[in-house]
């Protein structure tokens, strides 16, 4: 069985890396190769900081087909990766194409196959922030649209799915493969030297990242942010690795004065495993990212997140999020909540232990099996 593993993003090569080691566990307790992984990197990360560095600190293998699409508007993205996935499809033909998250290359990637009758899996099948204006938001309806397998990671997302009229026969909730990756990665996120690096001690800094068009490309937004971060790092040290799009907009809106004079501790993006060393060891968070909601919830470090809406709710009802806008008061009421430990403590959400991919596997195979016998009869 031929499944081609599509990734292009950081959140993607977070989400593959279980999967390679998952089919590498099943062919080694199967003794014989069941599973014939090829990987393909589109290259819509194509950023050290947040490409080649994210396969190395995973121990993913090196790609075995690379797109090197590079940036681009979305419609442009999405139709080079559309055009030159193809091909690879064309010529390797696998038996699946399992596409993961709600980036450009993951609906690109689920259209290529449908149209050439390939069956698709979606890895976070189901997440729904019910606003369209996120670019996200329609890669993951119309990704779960084309989908023969549904792979959630929370109930609330398989009920979007039955909402939204999908067979309840193509969902499997599996959990998160997040959490997979984190786990396998936590004790070498213990031995990063990254806190010795940027001078910082254990739970007394706070972690800040900005990312989401409807936060940086908006100057009002972003300068507000940016002067309620200013105050923050008055009272606690604030680290703010910046994304190479929030940082063209700093520069753009005449934010890096700003910045530079205030307390606040500018890097660039960091790895995988200094990453989450820096979220293991915060005192908080602030984000506007939907993985790091999900991290924080597992890693128990509150996580304030600076949206209106988010796809994973089930971090604010089970885990340690909490949605608080863009607000400078509120964002300060809530930093000022959680140093005076005026926060409830959150658990981490079913099926959320770092077995997700080896489940995934597992329908897979036997999907598979009783595909091909329906196929002999």
């Amino acid at each position: 069985m031929n499944v081609l593993l599509l990734c292009g993003t950081r959140p993607n090569f977070v989400k593959i890396a279980p999967l390679i080691e998952a089919i590498e566990r099943y062919n080694i307790t199967s003794n014989e190769r069941v599973i014939e992984p090829l990987l393909v990197h589109t290259g819509q990360h194509y950023d050290y900081q947040m490409s080649q560095v994210f396969f190395q600190d995973l121990d993913n293998p090196k790609p075995d087909v690379h797109l090197d699409i590079g940036g681009g508007s979305h419609g442009e993205q999405t139709g080079k990766i559309l055009i030159e996935i193809e091909k690879v499809l064309i010529e390797r033909k696998p038996s699946l194409v399992v596409v993961v998250g709600d980036v450009n290359s993951t609906l690109a990637g689920a259209l290529a196959a449908a149209k050439l009758n390939i069956p698709v899996a979606h890895v976070e099948a189901g997440l729904r922030s019910f606003d369209r204006t996120m670019p996200e938001e329609i890669n993951r309806l119309l990704t779960d649209t084309v989908s023969d397998y549904l792979f959630t990671p929370s109930e609330d997302a398989k009920c979007n799915l039955l909402r939204e009229g999908i067979d309840s026969k193509k969902i499997f909730f599996v959990g998160n493969i997040m959490a997979d990756s984190l786990l396998n990665n936590k004790d070498k996120a213990l031995c990063s030297d990254i806190l010795r690096k940027l001078g910082l001690q254990e739970r007394s800094y706070g972690l800040f990242t900005l990312h989401r068009p409807s936060n940086v490309d908006n100057e009002q937004i972003f300068c507000v942010i940016i002067q309620a971060l200013v105050k923050i790092s008055e009272i606690l040290p604030v680290v703010f690795p910046i994304h190479p799009r929030t940082k063209k907009n700093i520069e753009k809106f005449g934010l890096r004065q700003v910045i530079k004079e205030s307390k606040i501790k500018t890097i660039d993006p960091v790895g995988y495993i200094d990453f989450l060393a820096l979220q293991m060891h915060a005192k908080l968070v602030l984000t506007d990212s939907g993985g790091i909601q999900e991290e924080t919830t597992v890693l128990g470090v509150p996580c304030l997140t600076l949206r209106e809406n988010t796809e994973r709710p089930i971090t604010i009802t089970k885990g340690t999020n909490k949605l608080i806008g863009c607000k400078p008061i509120k964002i300060m009421q809530e930093v000022s909540n959680i140093l005076q430990n005026n926060m409830e403590q959150g658990k981490i959400p079913d099926l959320w232990d770092g077995k997700t991919a080896d489940r995934i596997v597992r329908v897979i195979v036997s999907k598979n099996t009783i595909r091909n016998n329906s196929l002999k009869d």
